[in-house]
């Protein structure tokens, strides 16, 4: 029956009747029209909703009976009915009318199934309220459409995407969190079907899907998101091509009309790749299209929607699409800051969601480690820190190596984060041990990088050590037992240079409370000018020692004046830093200080956050009297034995030495906190114990602590008085100096106790017995200073009679020839090391009595200075070794530098003298120059030297290896600024000026430089530039600022000199003229370097008067001491020709013999360019260029000479002999007339090697010289004749061995080794051109190397020579004036110097 083509009945509802023309309606219900009321239509309807529920699709009759009731039901009426409980019965029967009817539906207006559908859909809304009476009625209607699939009817609509739109929205706005799984699974099987059975998903229908994926409506409805999530996922075969698409239009044809969710595509491909990655399979490759865009904000935007998707925790798409991964990780180098800080946050994530992925992140952090923005280092500390707090095992070492790194970081922020993670990973994985000890041990190296930091001139960063000190590495919160044992193993791990820093920072912070003491001591002082201005110059020393120190000095001042007004706030402080004070105690203090100077109203109080700085500082947080008695504790129970030493990986004897080490710095800075018996007790265990170390500690402590023993614990003296006799006598050198120090410290009868040392001690000396002498000569050199007026007396018989004259003036042993020039101190002779501290005992006598009455001291200066001419063997038998002589030049030029930090000594120190001290900087020996330099600077830098030795640091521009100018340069940079900082900081220190401006070293220097023994010929260009070379060094540090105009200054300085003449030799017309020479071209120096000292000198500069003579009144200096053609030489640095072996590095071989090679461990090829020179306009670092570092498997100081002969080009030489020499060798005539030049660098490992003479090579060679002297060139009577042999350039006994060799330069090894060619019959032409070379110094024989003609020595001249040096037993009696003494000491000198050259 076609059921459209029948007429409508007449009835206002306008429905479908039978053929009879009535509509069939279920028995018992009555005809449903307009007329009836609402309440009986709803319940007309209910009972037809029954019947239609009931009905199945198998009831062909009923289905034919009911149908214009089916049509009827469809009216408009209904479907527009007001009443909403009408609207759900009529939509429930539709849709029963669709279940019973299918797969046919009774309605065949395509308009009129629109209507019945979006009518349905309209009435599904009453799903949105589960508590509504209707709900189930809604359910059983969702129910329903979704069983039957009813929707699907609408695939034969033309517009039946309006239906399904309206549907999808409506289902997804009416889901809530109410609904039950039964819901959500029929809203699915309803759009699922429709999604899958359907010809294609329009942009419209997803839209409606996706919309529910952007953040803003997932937070306001979270149940559709997962409606749509799960949907997605059923339907991904389907949807996917429909998603490709929509990306496709708008990433790659950018068509974001396409859609409204356009500018939402990355939120987009984020959910929908972690709803399933197979939504995204066609987008992907669009996206590494869109990664390299050349718009930086849309690169921004995809790295920041890879970043989610590469880091989700289940992601594998890295290992899935590795082209999207690499052009990925390219993004860490990008060109757009943003985009490089965005690709830096996500590698933590990346790092702790897949850890197999650190690998390919490692490379590209390393170099955004070292990013030019501040911002991207921060973010890889930040990044790498993070996935390390997480599990450590996510960061490799490579990774926590750039957190390393940026410890350093010129930037604070930068620098503190560093600091801090680093400290976050200590105390999380060392200290709980929440890894196991596999990770502490990983971490275990952060403790040492930590506390290095404290090395740092910035205070910010010394700060933060001592914060993290606090908080992580010994966290002050802890009970006093467990911080103890943190702080006991700590100490006991650490490296020697990360021990230094801690104590360097306990000494830091009790010097700070000791200012503060002091500012405390003022306030107690009456109101006066001097009170007032001691207590400005204490707060400006606070103030440095805070952060901002500008800013500090307001708080610190506004602090002050608050202490001032309130007693009780002053007293609250000195208990805080009264020795007393407990860890408690200080913490209370810390809060209660606080609490008085916060403010309520002003939350950031910058001064409070200042002030608490300081208190951090100077409170007591780990060291009390209980913390030391625990300390005690642990050390007593690791000798014993029963410490747990090993599970903290540490052995008990290290634990043991380290503890007491740990306790004796605390000594010096917590010495009350030691007063205890039970203490004291555990100490004098320690002074029983075999290890030298501990028992030498032991009694440092008691030194430091013991100055209440006496009469406080009578039992604890009794018991350490014969021990400590015991070690002044017998213990080791360093226990017996601590021995003597404690007795005169701690005791009232010192000089009862101390004579009860001396006495047996003075009587028992025997110089047969060197072993035994060490000890003895120690304890007898430091009671000696200690008390002088008792033992200055008894000592000189012992210095005169035993000293001097048995000790140092004899030789009874022969030294083992080993070869070197330096041997370790195990392997040095008791007879060398008793003579080295007897050297030391005279120098401690003489610093006791500290006057010159007796002309002691130049009768010991005049020893020490022959002690250096002669190289360290006093005797001249040729007994001692060269490493022992090497040690006792080193004590020599020591002791006198030592006695000059004596004003009484210093005075009578003669240039001379001073000056062969100051050559001991360019010993041949490394070690002697070493150690010189830092005992130079260590007395330097606590002004204890006169400013004068400071100029001995510009000879180590000569120095060949980098480390050691790199050394002096920094030891140059740090006095200066001590000194320029101590003017400012002491306004008295204005009237000695002289003595502390750094500027006044500039005459100190060019008298040095111009008394240098290098410095021969005043004319040379090679030696000026060796004195260009040590004046810039010194000169380029002093010239870095020009404070005050200094730089007019210095100039000033050096023009002045040229109106004085040389008080050392006033009339010698060349010693002058070296003097003024050298002036000159500090002049040329200074001007070349600064347009500023033109100017006026603020100053007129007052020259010591010990070195140059008043100017005469009418005598003017104008002369130039340096060509034109020489000033640009120097200036330019035209390279040097180079020598005879000056193109090597290879071996030069004779006709028919093969080279002498010495096999090394390890050969390497020199990268030296034999040529450079220092350019003037590259300063100092030209200098580090000529000497590159490499080592080599030859030991170091190892002495083996080997003789090179110089050879002068002859006419007749054989051109193919001679094809290895140098062509630029012919114009430089003789070459050992080259005296004064740079030295050549050569193979690290080989300083001071000398090889052996090979008797076979050199058999037709003259007799090998003896070695030369140490020490200048003498000024004598002879002088003449120097001058005339220096006229036909014949080659002078120079004053000093110099330090030829390097530990820098790879290339020393085959060149060194190498034979020169057996040439007699140029050898003999060549005879005065003869030298012996050191074999690291053969690389450039002519223009780097140094002509050292040895001195023949003639037997039996020696012992005369030195009795005129034993002196001792005269001089105390002698009445002659100083002039005699002078004129007796240069005579010796030359009889030492000139011996054998006749």
């Amino acid at each position: 029956m076609d059921f459209t083509a029948q007429p409508k009945p007449a009835t206002a509802l306008c429905g479908v009747v039978s053929a009879d023309g009535k509509i069939a309606y279920p028995p018992g219900v009555k005809e449903i029209t307009d007329k009836i009321t609402t309440d009986e239509m709803i319940k007309r309807l209910k009972m037809v909703v029954k019947t239609f529920m009931d009905m199945d699709q198998d009831s062909e009759d009923e289905k034919q009976q009911y149908l214009p009731l089916a049509l009827h039901l469809a009216s408009e009426f209904f479907l527009r009915n007001p009443n909403k409980d009408v609207r759900l019965l009529v939509a429930c029967c539709l849709a029963d009318i669709f279940r019973i009817y299918a797969p046919e539906a009774p309605y065949t207006s395509h308009d009129k199934l629109k209507d019945i559908f979006l009518f349905i859909t309209r009435q599904l809304k009453g799903l949105e309220d589960t508590k509504s009476p209707q709900f189930n009625r809604y359910f059983y209607l969702l129910e329903n459409l979704a069983w039957v699939k009813s929707y699907n009817i609408c695939f034969e609509l033309e517009d039946c995407n309006e239906i399904f739109i309206q549907l999808f929205r409506t289902l997804f706005s009416v889901i809530n969190n109410s609904h039950n799984k039964k819901v959500q699974m029929h809203m699915l099987d309803l759009m699922s079907s429709i999604i899958m059975e359907g010809d294609g998903v329009t942009q419209e229908l997803l839209d409606s899907i996706l919309i529910n994926l952007i953040p803003a409506h997932k937070n306001l409805n979270k149940q559709s998101f997962d409606l749509a999530k799960v949907l997605l996922k059923r339907t991904v075969q389907t949807i996917e091509a429909c998603i490709a698409n929509f990306f496709n239009q708008v990433l790659v044809l950018g068509r974001s009309s396409v859609s409204d969710l356009s500018e939402h595509v990355f939120d987009l491909i984020q959910e929908l790749f972690a709803i399933d990655p197979h939504l995204l399979l066609s987008v992907m490759p669009q996206l590494e299209f869109k990664l390299k865009s050349n718009d930086g904000e849309e690169r921004l935007a995809v790295v920041r929607l890879l970043a989610k998707l590469f880091g989700s925790k289940d992601s594998d798409l890295a290992t899935q699409n590795r082209p999207l991964w690499q052009c990925f990780l390219g993004r860490f180098n990008d060109i757009h800051v943003p985009v490089r800080l965005e690709s830096v946050k996500f590698a933590s994530h990346c790092l702790m969601n897949h850890p197999d992925l650190a690998k390919d992140l490692t490379e590209y952090l390393k170099v955004r480690s070292h990013d030019p923005e501040e911002a991207i280092r921060h973010d890889v500390i930040v990044t790498i820190i993070t996935a390390a707090k997480r599990d450590l095992a996510l960061v490799n070492d490579q990774l926590l190596g750039f957190v390393r790194e940026r410890t350093l970081d010129k930037r604070w922020r930068v620098r503190k984060e560093a600091m801090m993670g680093l400290a976050q990973l200590y105390k999380k994985y060392c200290l709980h041990g929440e890894a196991g000890k596999e990770a502490a041990e990983k971490v275990s190296w952060i403790k040492d990088k930590l506390l290095h930091i404290y090395y740092q001139n910035s205070i910010d960063d010394k700060l933060l050590v001592e914060k993290i000190f606090a908080q992580y590495l010994v966290p002050h919160n802890l009970e006093t037992e467990e911080r103890m044992k943190c702080l006991y193993y700590l100490y006991a791990s650490l490296d020697p240079n990360a021990v230094k820093a801690l104590n360097e920072m306990w000494k830091c912070q009790n010097m700070l409370r000791s200012h503060v003491r002091e500012l405390l001591d003022l306030h107690k002082q009456p109101t006066s000018e001097a009170n007032c201005s001691a207590m400005f110059g204490k707060l400006m020393t606070i103030a440095k020692n805070l952060p901002d120190p500008g800013k500090a000095q307001d708080f610190v001042k506004k602090f002050n004046q608050v202490l001032g007004d309130d007693e009780k706030l002053r007293s609250q402080l000195e208990l805080l830093i009264s020795p007393t004070c407990s860890c408690k105690q200080a913490d209370v203090c810390v809060r209660e200080i606080a609490r008085k100077l916060a403010n309520p109203k002003q939350p950031t109080n910058p001064f409070l956050e200042m002030v608490k700085f300081l208190l951090e500082r100077i409170a007591p947080v780990h060291i009390d009297s209980e913390a030391i008695s625990a300390l005690v504790k642990l050390m007593n129970k690791s000798i014993e034995g029963t410490a747990d030493d090993e599970e903290e990986g540490v052995s008990p004897d290290t634990a043991i030495r380290s503890g007491l080490e740990l306790l004796k710095v605390l000594s010096f800075t917590h010495p009350t906190s030691f007063h205890s018996a039970e203490t004291y007790e555990s100490l004098l265990q320690c002074l029983r114990m075999e290890d030298d170390k501990v028992a030498e500690a032991a009694i440092q402590i008691f030194r430091n602590t013991g100055h209440k023993i006496e009469t406080d614990l009578p039992q604890i003296r009794s018991t350490l008085i014969p021990i400590l006799h015991q070690k002044a006598k017998r213990g080791t050198p360093h226990q017996a100096k601590q021995a003597v120090h404690c007795i005169h410290a701690i005791f009232t009868n010192k000089e009862v106790q101390l004579a009860q040392i001396f006495e047996p001690l003075s009587r028992s000396l025997n110089a047969d017995v060197p072993e035994q002498l060490i000890t003895p000569l120690v304890s007898l050199g430091h009671i000696s200073m200690l008390a002088p007026d008792q033992f200055a007396s008894p000592m000189k018989s012992v210095v005169a009679n035993f000293i001097v004259k048995d000790l140092l003036m004899n030789d009874r042993s022969t030294g083992e020839k080993n070869g070197k020039l330096w041997s370790p101190d195990e392997e040095v002779s008791p007879e060398v090391l008793a003579k080295v501290q007897a050297i030391k005992l005279l120098v401690r006598w003489l610093l006791g009595m500290k006057n010159n009455q007796s002309k002691s001291a130049n009768s010991t200066l005049r020893l020490l200075s022959a002690m250096l001419v002669s190289e360290g063997d006093l005797t001249e038998q040729k007994r001692i070794s060269k490493s022992d002589m090497s040690r006792l030049r080193l004590a020599a030029g020591s002791a006198i530098m030592k006695l000059a930090q004596e004003p009484c000594y210093h005075e009578i120190i003669t240039p001379e003298q001073f000056q062969l001290c100051a050559l001991v900087i360019n010993d041949e020996c490394y070690q002697v120059r070493q150690i010189f330099a830092q005992k130079l600077h260590k007395a330097l830098v606590k002004l204890l030297l006169p400013l004068e030795y400071m100029a001995i640091f510009a000879l180590c521009a000569k120095d060949p290896v980098k480390e050691r100018r790199a050394h002096a340069r920094q030891c140059l940079l740090k006095n200066i600024s001590i000194r320029r900082e101590y003017i400012k900081q002491n306004p008295m220190a204005t009237e000695k000026l002289l003595s502390l401006l750094p500027e006044y070293v500039v005459p100190y220097m060019i008298h040095l430089l111009a008394h240098d023994p290098d410095f021969t010929r005043s004319q040379d260009v090679d030696q000026l530039r060796d004195i260009k070379e040590c004046l810039w060094f010194m000169l380029e540090v002093l010239m870095t600022k020009n404070e005050n105009n200094s730089h007019a200054f210095m100039k000033k300085m050096a023009e002045n000199i040229k109106l004085t003449k040389d008080a050392q030799s006033p009339d010698e017309s060349k010693t002058n003229e070296k003097l003024y020479t050298v002036c000159d071209v500090a002049l040329c120096v200074i001007n070349s370097k600064s347009a500023l000292c033109n100017a006026d000198s603020p100053k007129d500069p007052v020259l010591p008067m010990k070195f140059f003579t008043q100017p005469e009144k009418d005598f003017c200096n104008d002369k130039s001491y340096i060509s034109e053609e020489t000033r640009v030489l120097l200036l330019t640095g035209k390279p040097k020709p180079a020598g005879v072996l000056g193109a090597v590095n290879k071996p030069l071989s004779a006709t028919g013999r093969k080279p002498y090679v010495r096999s090394t461990g390890t050969e390497t090829g020199s990268n030296i360019n034999v040529n450079s020179e220092l350019n003037p306009s590259t300063g100092s670092r030209s200098r580090e260029q000529s000497s590159e570092a490499a080592e080599t498997g030859v030991s170091e100081n190892e002495e083996n000479p080997v003789r090179i002969i110089s050879v002068t080009p002859v006419k007749n030489i054989d051109p193919v002999k001679n094809k290895e020499i140098n062509s630029d060798q012919a114009t430089q005539g003789n070459i050992s007339s080259d005296r004064g030049k740079k030295r050549t660098v050569t193979a690290a490992g080989t300083e001071n090697i000398q090889q052996k003479t090979d008797e076979k090579v050199d058999e037709s060679g003259p007799p090998a010289p003896s070695k030369p002297r140490r020490g200048r060139r003498p000024k004598s009577e002879s002088q003449g004749n120097a001058t005339k042999n220096d006229d036909i350039n014949k080659p002078l006994s120079k004053g000093r061995k110099r330090a030829a060799v390097s530990q820098e330069s790879p290339g020393g090894l085959e060149a060194g080794n190498a034979k020169a060619p057996k040439l007699q019959d140029i050898a003999k032409k060549a005879a005065p051109a003869e030298r012996q070379i050191d074999l690291q110094r053969s690389q450039v024989l002519g223009s780097d190397g140094d002509s050292l003609w040895d001195i023949e020595s003639s037997p039996g001249n020696s012992p005369s020579d030195l009795d005129r040096l034993t002196v001792w037993e005269s001089s105390q009696e002698e009445t002659e004036d100083s002039e005699l003494v002078k004129g007796s000491v240069l005579k010796v000198k030359r009889k030492l110097v000139c011996k054998g050259r006749k």
